[in-house]
């Protein structure tokens, strides 16, 4: 029964009537896929927990603004210094914004700085359900008015809607992002396959499993409460090509060796869906899996990253198990032209380079294993230098963006906090006390007036240093502690810095949480896979150990080559998930293969032959991730180009070295009691004698 299931897309009629399936779920997934944007969340508090203190302060502080709104900050600068009627034009504009749609309220300003040189207007914007994109509509139309008329006076918007507006303008080179993952896509298969056609099936498969998962998870957000943003999509878009592209490659590997078998292309297809379709469901299973695992995240970016990616891999399995071989079918052998697999003997690829390693390796594997384990050991000592505690506002962009020049010119005329300041919502009794206290916290520049209503008092405060920079968020510590200690005051502290620290303590909890879980589960699959416990217990410690190395060097390069000013609170849980599933797949790839032929050969020999005939497969398949993930690159977001970096790098390494090196010498090493306590563990090698091996090696 498992069979026919698993064989069904290689039936001579069900080919077409998975086809045909498939045409007539993409014709309105075409259309839902479309609007997945219009359900995206990009505000900053719909990130955070419901029970983050910053997310209750929002909720209490509408009593005292219109709407949850972000601060624009308008700077005007001439350096020779302002004229009356620069002033006039600020009065004027500041008239003029009030008549933009969203913005609320009464402007606060203009106002000159003391050196006489610039000009400070903030003004409120409704942050509502648009979030960022309505933000980046107001800044452009304040962009407009502010430039006009400006006779050398030069306009900036910054705080956090100029941010807002920069980021939604970076990400909106996802579009230009799906086709540089496209393109890198053909380019290795190209290269792969040595084959002009074969790699559209692919390419059109994974575009079709895309436009599926993102109308799937349109459908979960508008109705399910799924939180969805543009960072999720456009890792979404690079993870559903990478990964569904691997898939495709090992089921083309096997599709072809069976075509030399078989003259019936339909068996050939069934014997190859047979053989190598229980490695990738299992392999996509355990990025799945892992994936839903950040279900247990607080932090709302994070929670919905998880399911939404999850929902990626498995549509994107399903494309490539039940659409991808009934095209090879349909298709027939002249895909492959102009190297058609006819049937004859299959010879051995006894010269590929993946033999020579094999074969090098099982001369001394206990040297190679622990020499490369040492190796990675000391490239994951690079960890230590890792800034994991956030990007300052001005260190998002890998480019210099109009909000980081603002933010500069009002840093050398005003206070490095005015226009985004923390708040602070208390019983009204306590409002003087609370006022007070606020004042005497090293870090606050400025204490407002407190504004009082319905029993419950609003306290603004003007932070020394830059929002969200490392000194405010230690301010807004030091600040918490003391109107917390406030006896009665029932004290609460928010603010645009607030969240900034509120999402880094999320973060950190998650990680705490995450991880372990994610290690228990991947072990689980394993070990039903495999039917052992100590080979998963090694894949483990090696994909674990490959995550370490890979976020070391990423950290050395952060620091010392592209100078980056840190790295978001959730960098190293996302980089762990995806290296730790994407990595532990490579693994189940070559071990699967193992085990198969350690079932004939032994588990020495059967380790050398599983690594020659998936070695090329492997290897195309970690290029393919790398390169998708590498895209990432192409926004102009540091975040992007940190996780895209890392992944890349970590899947490469993976590949490489920890999958063909490490794993084969432990397997080779270890020996039988990989797979205790299984069957097979009971199965005794035949030693080779090591002159058969100096002669293969020589021979090959």
């Amino acid at each position: 029964m498992l069979r026919r299931i698993m064989t069904m897309p290689a039936g001579r009629i069900a080919k077409w009537a998975i086809v045909a399936t498939w045409i007539a779920l993409l014709v309105p997934a075409f259309m839902l896929a479309g609007k997945l944007g219009d359900v995206e969340k990009n505000d900053n508090s719909a990130w955070l927990p419901s029970n983050a203190e910053a997310t209750t302060v929002l909720d209490q502080a509408r009593k005292f603004q219109p709407a949850e709104t972000l601060p624009a900050i308008v700077i005007y600068d001439r350096p020779s210094g302002v004229t009356p009627a620069d002033l006039a034009k600020a009065r004027a504009d500041a008239e003029a914004f009030m008549a933009l749609d969203k913005v609320v309220g009464q402007p606060q300003g203009p106002l000159t700085s003391q050196d006489g040189k610039a000009i400070q207007t903030v003004v409120q914007i409704d942050d509502g359900n648009e979030g960022w994109d309505g933000a980046h509509q107001v800044v452009d139309a304040m962009a407009e008015i502010g430039e006009q008329n400006a006779d050398g006076l030069v306009f900036h918007v910054t705080g956090p809607a100029g941010y807002a507006s920069d980021s939604i303008t970076a990400f909106s080179g996802g579009g230009a992002l799906g086709m540089i993952t496209a393109l890198v896509v053909v380019v290795i298969l190209l290269f792969t396959y040595r084959s002009p056609m074969l790699p559209l099936l692919p390419l059109l498969t994974a575009g079709g499993a895309l436009v599926a998962a993102e109308a799937v998870i349109y459908l979960l957000a508008k109705h399910a409460g799924l939180t969805v943003n543009t960072q999720t999509s456009l890792i979404l878009t690079v993870l559903v090509f990478g990964a569904a592209t691997d898939y495709a490659l090992l089921l083309v590997s096997r599709y072809r060796e069976e075509l030399r078998r078989h003259e019936d292309r339909h068996e050939a297809m069934a014997e190859a869906l047979y053989r190598s379709g229980p490695a990738i469901i299992a392999s996509a299973a355990t990025v799945a899996v892992s994936l839903l695992v950040l279900l247990l995240a607080i932090l709302n970016s994070t929670k919905g990253l998880g399911p939404a990616c999850a929902i990626g891999i498995v549509v994107g399995l399903l494309a490539m198990v039940t659409l991808m071989p009934a095209l090879l079918v349909i298709c027939g052998r002249w895909i492959f032209w102009p190297v058609k697999p006819s049937v004859g003997p299959v010879v051995a690829a006894r010269r590929s380079i993946w033999t020579r390693v094999g074969t090098a390796i099982s001369l001394r594997p206990r040297v190679v294993w622990v020499g490369t384990a040492l190796v990675l050991g000391v490239m994951a000592i690079g960890v230590l230098g890792l800034k994991a505690d956030g990007i300052p506002s001005k260190g998002q962009f890998t480019g210099e963006s109009q909000a980081v020049v603002g933010e500069e010119v009002q840093a050398r005329h005003f206070p490095a906090g005015s226009g985004d300041p923390i708040y602070v919502v208390a019983k009204a009794a306590s409002a003087g006390q609370v006022r007070s206290v606020l004042s005497a916290v090293p870090g606050v520049a400025d204490v407002a007036a407190p504004i009082i209503k319905d029993g419950d008092a609003f306290i603004l405060g003007t932070l020394t240093d830059a929002p969200g920079s490392k000194a405010a968020m230690r301010t807004v510590e030091q600040a918490r502690t003391a109107v917390h200690d406030i006896e009665g005051a029932e004290a609460q502290l928010g603010g645009s810095t607030a969240i900034a620290l509120d999402t880094q303590q999320s973060a950190a909890r998650d990680a705490k949480v995450i991880i372990p879980v994610v290690l228990i589960v991947v072990f689980l699959i394993l070990a039903l896979l495999l039917r052992a416990i100590v080979a998963p217990l090694l894949l483990m410690a090696t994909v674990v150990l490959s995550f370490g190395a890979a976020l070391g060097v990423s950290a050395l390069m952060f620091n010392h080559v592209f100078d980056f000013a840190g790295a978001d609170a959730n960098f190293p849980l996302l980089v762990f998930v995806f290296l730790v599933a994407l990595g532990i797949d490579y693994n189940i790839f070559l071990v699967t293969r193992v085990r198969e032929e350690a079932l004939l050969h032994g588990t020495s020999r059967g380790a050398r032959i599983g690594l020659s005939a998936t070695g090329g497969v492997i290897t195309s398949a970690g290029l393919v991730l790398a390169g998708t993930f590498a895209a990432l690159g192409s926004l102009p977001l540091v975040f992007a180009a940190q996780l895209g970096f890392t992944v890349a790098f970590g899947v490469l390494l993976d590949t490489m070295i920890v999958r063909s090196v490490l794993v084969t010498a432990l397997t080779v090493d270890v020996g039988r009691w990989m797979w205790w306590p299984s069957k097979l563990f009971k199965r005794h090698d035949v030693q080779e004698p090591a002159a058969e091996l100096e002669h293969a090696l020589v021979g090959s």
